[in-house]
């Protein structure tokens, strides 16, 4: 069983974790985990990218500390670390999720 190298709380900093939800699949992939209230297997969230570079966007999410990523049996498990986020950077998770969910309606509304 393969074993993914996590930071510790720690050792998170606010300049990986920026970057990690800089791209839109990341930031995407993070918000569709805050809105689960259990770990999701990493193919069940649909993205618009192969699956190798999905594989690329979840090591980077991963070694910012935003994601856990665990493995049981065949299956990667994924789950936000919205707890030790918040504790270290209060409010920037909830800040950047609802900036993003206002750019998606901005986006739908300039669409019609």
């Amino acid at each position: 069983m393969k074993q993914y190298p996590h930071p510790t709380a720690d050792q998170i900093n606010l300049t990986c974790v920026l970057h990690a939800l800089s791209d839109p699949v990341r930031l995407n992939f993070v918000r569709c985990l805050a809105e689960q209230l259990c770990e999701q297997r990493c193919g069940a969230i649909p993205t618009p990218v192969a699956k190798s570079t999905m594989s690329h966007h979840i090591r980077v999410l991963r070694e910012s500390g935003l994601i856990r990523v665990r493995t049981e049996g065949t299956q990667s498990l994924t789950s936000l670390r919205k707890d030790e986020i918040e504790a270290k950077f209060p409010g920037l998770l909830a800040a950047v999720l609802e900036a993003a969910k206002e750019d998606e309606a901005i986006i739908a509304l300039s669409e019609k």
